[in-house]
């Protein structure tokens, strides 16, 4: 097989899926963000995780809910 063409435009990233909806505000509390439901942590490695790993959270996340104070989501 030869070798790659180093100069051959590479193709683009693939999406990654993220319940990201721009509301980046972290609850003290439940240490969750408010918009997305995750927390600090899984949001700096989002992109680093394994598309296994990011399911899993998003598993989690309707359950997560329970745990910030309702007012906060203004409900």
């Amino acid at each position: 097989m030869p070798p790659a063409d180093p100069l051959a435009p590479s193709p683009p990233p693939r999406a990654i899926a993220s319940p990201c909806v721009m509301v980046c505000t972290v609850d003290g509390a439940s240490g969750l963000c408010l918009g997305c439901l995750r927390t600090l942590p899984e949001i700096a490695t989002w992109s680093r995780m394994t598309d296994a790993a990011r399911a899993a959270v998003m598993d989690e996340l309707d359950g997560r809910k329970a745990r910030i104070d309702p007012k906060l989501l203004g409900e």
